[in-house]
């Protein structure tokens, strides 16, 4: 699947794209709050300033994905990947990020504390 397609057929009300594959694609400013991408490959994306409030990204692969800037408020995070992850600036606020994995090149706001949120360092 690519960009146009999902945007398209999210604009159509459709919600639902468990383990679809948009590694590296632009998804710059997108606005897709609570669409379901659980599982789905996300890996290189770039998801800067994306809307994305109330989503599943439950065992998504977000790694060296782009989410600067990105309103994850609400998004559910449960055991994905966020190894070398930009989130500086994004909006976390009532995200649940349990047993997300990070690394040391994953890139938080300043003051974010992963511990606290229950994540995984690997």
């Amino acid at each position: 699947m690519n960009t146009e397609e999902l945007k398209r057929r999210f604009a159509a009300g459709e919600r639902y794209f468990p383990a679809v594959n948009l590694s590296r694609n632009k998804l710059i400013g997108a606005y897709l709050p609570g669409i379901n991408l659980w599982g789905c490959d996300l890996s290189g994306a770039n998801l800067a300033k994306a809307k994305l409030w109330g989503a599943d990204l439950s065992r998504a692969n977000l790694a060296k994905a782009n989410l600067t800037r990105a309103n994850l408020s609400g998004v559910k995070l449960n055991e994905a990947n966020l190894r070398g992850a930009k989130l500086n600036y994004a909006k976390l606020y009532g995200a649940n990020l349990t047993g997300a994995y990070y690394d040391d090149s994953t890139r938080f706001s300043r003051g974010f504390d992963p511990i606290s949120q229950n994540m995984q360092k690997v």
